[in-house]
């Protein structure tokens, strides 16, 4: 045994290897379970005492040295592929390429979405191209609203049915409800619409995330603390909240929800104008009608709906003042929410 040691040490010392493949087929050969080495140590222990005093140490040399080399042919492999990986490639451009980072509004979105999804709500989406029903009819509307008026929503066509952009995300809401039978927990993220001047405090189009729940016994408590849960989530655990009476035509009681201004810690500053509060969305109970026109017992169900605009929220984490600076896609303002992306 002890020749074959010593042929086996020589034969590895010559070892070489162009290829990753080729370094893998000499380990099997040499170090697998059915490799050359190993069949060594099997017929090892048929030694008696003395031969295998004699020839252990020499055995376990020789497969440490097998494995020393085989990891030395791969790591030289390696190595050279790094050079050649680093080498100059003419087709490059001149300076390297910066990488873009997620807009803000879709890093708000996606904590928003998730600080809901922790809570049990799960995602739901629709058109923006809508239907009258969908947008407001079935939200209890009435004929004569201001939001129907050509003022604030973009109508596409006016007969014989209205089509329009939808002016909240609300109408999702209304097709999940169609569809499905309580209990009913979404949240409903996506694009809105409005015909409205474009300045630092207002678009034309923005993003907001409404909420539904429908079930039995659901109450304006369980509301409450769904939202004192996620404004403590999304701002810190010091935010305190308060509740405003309000009114919305598919909701019943309505609120508007202040958060305590994340700015000056409550203790008055322009952004929230010297109150200490920030208004950040609206909320209710579901109206009856609405659960009724959308083929819910609205005699067994309750439900609360709430709803809130990304920018926003935006706003109070970030601190930006205009607008505008969402939609411009200027690198100079995306590129400060690289650390945010991470």
């Amino acid at each position: 045994m002890i020749d074959k040691i010593q042929t086996l040490t020589e034969e590895i010392k010559n070892l070489s290897a162009t290829l990753p493949e080729q370094v893998e087929e000499l380990r099997i050969k040499y170090l697998s379970k059915k490799g050359i080495i190993s069949a060594l140590f099997n017929d090892f222990r048929a030694l008696s005492p003395e031969e295998k005093r004699q020839l252990g140490q020499p055995l376990n040399i020789l497969k440490n040295f097998a494995t020393e080399k085989i990891n030395s042919l791969r790591e030289n492999l390696s190595a050279s592929a790094s050079d050649d990986s680093a080498a100059l490639d003419l087709s490059r451009t001149e300076t390297p390429l910066p990488l873009g980072s997620r807009h803000p509004l879709s890093i708000v979105k996606n904590e928003i979405c998730d600080i809901f999804a922790r809570m049990g709500f799960s995602i739901a989406e629709g058109p923006e191209i809508e239907d009258d029903w969908h947008v407001f009819s079935s939200l209890n509307f009435a004929a004569d609203h201001p939001a129907r008026d050509m003022q604030d929503t973009f109508f596409i066509a006016r007969n014989p049915a209205d089509v329009l952009l939808r002016t909240h995300t609300s109408s999702v809401q209304t097709r999940v409800m169609e569809k499905a039978q309580p209990p009913v927990r979404i949240i409903c993220p996506g694009r809105v619409y409005r015909n409205e001047a474009i300045s630092a405090r207002a678009h034309c189009f923005f993003h907001q995330v409404e909420g539904l729940y429908i079930d039995r016994n659901v109450s304006f408590a369980d509301l409450k603390q769904v939202l004192l849960t996620f404004a403590r989530e999304m701002f810190g655990p010091q935010t305190q909240i308060r509740l405003r009476p309000s009114y919305f035509p598919f909701t019943e009681p309505s609120a508007e929800m202040d958060i305590s201004c994340n700015i000056c810690g409550g203790k008055g500053c322009a952004f929230c104008k010297g109150t200490g509060w920030v208004e950040i969305l609206g909320c209710g109970m579901v109206d009856p009608n609405v659960l009724d026109a959308c083929g819910i017992d609205s005699k067994e169900y309750t439900g609360y709906a709430f709803g809130m605009g990304i920018e926003r929220i935006t706003n109070l984490k970030y601190r930006v003042k205009d607008l505008r600076m969402f939609s411009e896609n200027d690198v100079r303002f995306l590129s400060e929410f690289e650390a945010a992306k991470r």
